[in-house]
């Protein structure tokens, strides 16, 4: 199995995905809406995935050239910014990106919900199924995760499955809640609360430690691949 499934369990890693879960969780028929949107999630991010793949297949010696010369270079500047980034969180640099978080979470404290969440609260399956494929939308650690899978090269069902596994991983915050919810659902309610809670406490800390260790991760795998230690 390719690295790629390193980028599904950053994709995860997703607020608005955490938010969507957690507000359902909250309303009337919680896991019918679950569903719903996660069938829709599972539509866009399958064949979103799906299509990404196969039109990078088709430039195959594209690809062969570009694992050894741009990949690298590729790895080591995506590595390097994420270190940085780190650095500049871990010191305390960003002061200004908290002072403007905070600005806006002032800005929009009397603001009405997103439209997003003011379509859920209306209790629909078929409402989470849209919402599910509009807010599934590829992020930079999708794109990247299908690019690891086109250089796999997996036959057409390996496409599809590999791209389904990269999906299924990726949206765990609303799958393990949803089968928790069948078993546990007054657990389920409670862990979410409080998994909500710690990541708006927390959120920051953890995605500091995320970035310094896939960004050190990232150049040290475009050295060795430049260096043609690693294929």
């Amino acid at each position: 199995m390719g690295d790629y499934i390193g980028w599904a369990f950053f994709a995860a890693v997703n607020p608005t995905l955490l938010a969507a879960t957690t507000a359902m969780i909250m309303l009337p028929h919680p896991r019918r809406l679950m569903f719903g949107y996660l069938l829709g999630a599972y539509l866009a991010s399958i064949l979103i995935g799906c299509v990404i793949v196969f039109e990078l297949e088709h430039s195959e010696s594209s690809l062969d050239t570009a694992k050894h010369t741009v990949a690298p270079a590729i790895d080591i500047t995506v590595g390097v910014l994420l270190l940085i980034i780190a650095w500049v969180v871990h010191t305390g640099r960003d002061t200004w990106r908290r002072e403007l978080m905070d600005r806006r979470r002032e800005a929009h404290a009397d603001k009405a919900p997103p439209r997003w969440r003011r379509a859920m609260d209306k209790g629909s399956a078929r409402i989470t199924f849209v919402v599910g494929i509009c807010l599934t939308l590829p992020g930079v650690s999708y794109l990247i995760g299908m690019n690891g899978i086109a250089e796999q090269g997996y036959s057409k069902v390996g496409v599809i499955a590999a791209v389904t596994l990269f999906c299924v991983v990726m949206l765990m915050l609303l799958e393990i809640p949803l089968v928790t919810s069948l078993v546990a659902p007054d657990w389920t309610d409670r862990a979410m609360e409080n998994a909500s809670t710690y990541l708006r406490a927390n959120g920051g800390r953890i995605l500091l430690r995320v970035t310094t260790i896939l960004g050190a991760l990232l150049v040290l795998r475009g050295v060795l691949t430049a260096l043609g230690v690693i294929g």
